[in-house]
């Protein structure tokens, strides 16, 4: 009798050993959720640019890592920001490869790149160095064109406004050569511009003439997450958030200052 109990249990450890082995090799087959790299392209507005007591210098408190955090909280690890954005710099310097901080041309750069989203944000420099919208136009539609081309999503974002009222006219045209290059290549959108100008007292939330102060970016980071949420669910696989769930609204800022650029955007 003992030993066909013995036998017994001996059975039953084995079948147990046996599935535990099969739910392993079953969570092992399972393909792990997909990366998601988006790649950050712009201005020192990009860099994150912010001015203190005279000073002006790349922070770490800026839109890009704002932005990683936000997509962390939800996604986890899997999702990647990397910031390339350089101070000084405009779009077309960005499409041929010349200013500082390029990498070779556009093309070259985005074919060697694992990237599945490119955030492109320029505008101020172009003001600045007396280009025209339509100069400024050809060579963001050439971005979006080669983007698409390579099989990357590109994502158009607006400048945020500028507190010298005259610059910030000129930027308008700029502006209008985004949303214009969006809609026309049917692509997203993100309009700092619209909603920044939008809310009370904002330049109160400026560093300078050009850069924002580390809460302003992070209300920018708050705008870029709400167009680029959806896609990257979509590109991770995630389950959908519940519909009942009201939507993330920018934080709300009283943001009256008109202040000279001090950085180099």
């Amino acid at each position: 009798m003992t030993g066909a109990l013995t036998v017994r249990a001996t059975l039953r450890a084995f079948a147990c050993a046996t599935a535990l082995v099969v739910y392993v090799q079953a969570q092992a087959q399972e393909p792990a959720p997909p990366q998601v790299l988006i790649e950050a392209y712009g201005d020192s507005t990009t860099l994150g640019i912010s001015c203190s007591d005279g000073h002006c210098g790349p922070r770490p408190d800026n839109a890009v890592t704002y932005l990683q955090d936000e997509l962390r909280t939800k996604y986890g690890a899997r999702v990647s920001v990397v910031n390339y954005g350089v101070g000084g710099t405009m779009a077309v310097q960005l499409r041929d490869g010349t200013g500082r901080g390029r990498n070779g041309p556009w093309k070259d750069r985005l074919a060697a790149s694992n990237a599945q989203i490119v955030t492109i944000n320029y505008g101020i420099n172009e003001v600045m160095h007396n280009q025209t919208p339509e100069q400024f136009y050809l060579a963001e539609t050439d971005l979006v064109k080669t983007a698409r081309s390579l099989g990357k999503l590109p994502v158009l974002q607006t400048s945020n406004p500028m507190p010298d009222g005259r610059l910030n006219a000129r930027l308008a045209g700029m502006v209008a050569m985004t949303r214009r290059v969006a809609a026309e290549q049917h692509v997203p959108l993100v309009d700092h511009y619209a909603q920044i100008s939008a809310m009370a007292d904002w330049k109160t939330h400026m560093s300078d003439g050009a850069h924002p102060k580390p809460e302003l970016y992070r209300v920018k980071a708050q705008q870029d997450f709400q167009v680029l949420d959806p896609i990257v669910q979509h590109l991770s696989g995630v389950a959908a958030v519940s519909q009942d769930q009201p939507p993330r609204a920018a934080s709300p800022l009283h943001f009256t200052s008109d202040n000279p650029t001090k950085g180099n955007s």
